[in-house]
This record gives structure tokens, C-alpha cells and sequence, in this order.
């Protein structure tokens, strides 16, 4: 058997003689036809698989788009699930700003401090969305918008409320170191401010404190927070105990049998810092109490009534 095979090159022939017969020639003939028939079998295959989806068969096609659309469905219940539980927590953050308000107009009104300065009624300036930004769907509320309010009320309460602390701690503390009560739990003023007779010598004299007359070893309270600026002993004032409150207000606690505190310690209120005696010019056990403002002794009464 005589093949002609062409060359690409020139276009020419070549003529070659194959014998059928021989058995090498027969094993190629066969090799070749089997891998072009494995060849024509995957593509068929092929075809075969995405037949459904061929441009001449719209069944297919369809069941593609169906199976989208459910998708769709899906994603949008899912993502309107996800928007609603945001909305809900805003709302809840809402509330608890209206509480916080609440609370601010409270303090505002026990602090007496002017409402115009901590309006908890006041809005933040919101600034209005850019025209053109687009639609915002009916069921999909703007959490953006939203959002964005809710941080300009939480950043304006946040800065009221910390003005309003520093007035009140401010206060407090004003009030912490201003003298006020009595230097003893429990004791009658024997003595007042001011002219009286001297018990020693019966002349004339100026009391510069109150006397409260007690039980030795009674204690001796501080009547305003401060430090211990004395606490010892002193001329006429026999066991002494002296507190600077600060505000040019200075206390002293006269005559005790002995002194509790050390100078330089801070003290508070109601603080014990010594014990009832009769030292240095007394004539039994009592407290002398004196309160001076910017070095000048004042009557210690107004403050006891406090």
C-alpha cells in the first residue's frame, strides 16, 4: 500500500509504502484509530455535560436562573435579619440616652447649677446628607444616619456630664474643708466668743473661741478635712491640735490630755485627733475650739450651727 504524506513546508509529496500485512504496520493503524476514537469520546462527553446549558436548550438556562434568584432571596432575608437586629440595638442605645438625660436634669437641679449651661434637652447639630446620595430603602432604615446621631448625642451628654462632675466634685470638696459641727459628739458650750470675765483673774477679757465643756478623754473630732499643721503643746493652750483646711481657714483644738495625730497628717471630717483634758490655762475638762480666717479669729458658732 503506497501513503503520500505532504509536507508543510513546500506543498510537496512524499510517496511511502506501507505493508498491510506486516504486523508492526497493523499495531500502528490500530493506535491510531483507537486515540482518535478515546479523543472524539471526551469530547462527546464534554458536550454531553453542559448540554443542558446550551444556547438551544432554554430549560437549563432557566433552572440556573431560578436557583439564582433563590440565592437572592436567601442573601436579602439574611441581610434584613442582620439590619433588624442593629435597628434594635440602636433603639436600646437610644433609650439609655434618654435615661442618661434623665439623669443629667437630676444632678442639674440638685447641684444647683444654671440649666442653661447643662441642657440635657439640647440636640446636637446633625449635618444633613449630601443631596444626590441615593435612595434609602422604606424597610432597610439609614443606620448610617443613625449611627452618626447617636455617636453626636453620646460625645455632647458625655461632655455635659463631665462639666456637671467637675462643678459638683469641685463643691464637694469646698465643703469637705470648710468647717461646720461641733469638735465634740456630745457637750454644751460653756464659754462663748467674744467680752467675758477671766476665771483666773476676773477682769476683762476677749474669748477668742468657744469652750465645750465635757468628760476627760472624751475625743476630739476635726470639724473640716485638712493637714496638722500643730499637735503638741503651747502657752496657755496647754495639748493642742491646729488643722489648716485650706481657703485661709485654720482650727485649733485646745486643753486636751492628749493629741492623736502627728503634723503634716491628713485628716478628714468627723476624724478623732484627741482626747478631752484640762491642760495648759483651764479650770476642768473641756474643748477651747477657735477658727481663724486669713489669720483672724472669727466666732466658731456660725459654723457649729452649720
Amino acid at each position: 500500500m503506497n501513503i503520500i504524506v505532504f509536507s508543510g513546508r513546500q506543498g510537496g509529496g512524499r510517496s511511502r509504502y506501507f505493508d498491510l500485512a506486516h504486523p508492526l504496520t497493523l499495531v500502528t493503524c490500530a493506535l491510531v484509530v483507537l486515540g482518535t476514537v478515546g479523543t472524539a469520546f471526551a469530547i462527546g462527553m464534554q458536550l454531553g455535560a453542559h448540554a443542558g446549558n446550551a444556547p438551544g436548550d432554554p430549560s437549563g438556562w432557566r433552572r440556573v436562573l431560578a436557583e439564582q434568584k433563590s440565592e437572592i432571596v436567601e442573601m436579602r432575608a439574611r441581610a434584613q435579619d442582620r439590619v433588624d437586629a442593629i435597628a434594635r440595638r440602636l433603639g436600646q442605645l437610644d433609650a439609655h440616652i434618654i435615661r442618661i438625660d434623665a439623669l443629667g436634669k437630676r444632678l442639674t437641679t440638685i447641684a444647683n447649677v444654671d440649666q442653661r449651661q447643662f441642657n440635657f434637652d439640647d440636640e446636637p447639630t446633625v449635618t444633613p446628607p449630601a443631596a444626590g446620595s441615593g435612595p434609602t430603602s422604606s424597610q432597610i432604615p439609614d443606620l448610617s444616619s443613625q449611627l452618626s446621631q447617636l455617636e453626636q448625642r453620646v460625645d455632647l451628654r458625655d461632655a455635659q456630664l463631665s462639666a456637671l462632675e467637675n462643678v459638683i466634685v469641685g463643691r464637694k470638696i469646698s465643703d469637705s474643708v470648710r468647717p461646720a459641727g461641733k469638735p465634740v459628739g456630745e457637750g454644751a458650750i460653756s464659754s462663748y466668743f467674744g467680752e467675758r470675765s477671766d476665771p483666773f483673774t476676773g477682769e476683762e477679757g476677749f474669748h477668742k473661741g468657744l469652750d465645750f465643756a465635757g468628760t476627760e478623754g472624751e475625743p476630739v473630732v476635726a470639724v473640716a478635712a485638712g493637714i496638722v499643721t500643730w499637735a503638741g503643746e503651747r502657752s496657755g493652750y496647754g495639748t493642742m491640735v491646729e488643722i489648716n483646711h485650706g481657703n485661709g481657714y485654720i482650727t485649733r483644738y485646745a486643753h486636751n490630755e492628749s493629741a492623736l495625730v502627728a503634723v503634716g497628717q491628713s485628716v478628714t471630717r468627723g476624724e478623732h485627733i484627741a482626747l478631752m483634758g484640762s491642760t495648759g490655762h483651764s479650770t476642768g475638762p473641756h474643748v477651747h475650739f477657735e477658727v481663724l480666717h486669713n489669720g483672724t479669729q472669727i466666732d466658731p458658732l456660725i459654723f457649729v450651727k452649720r
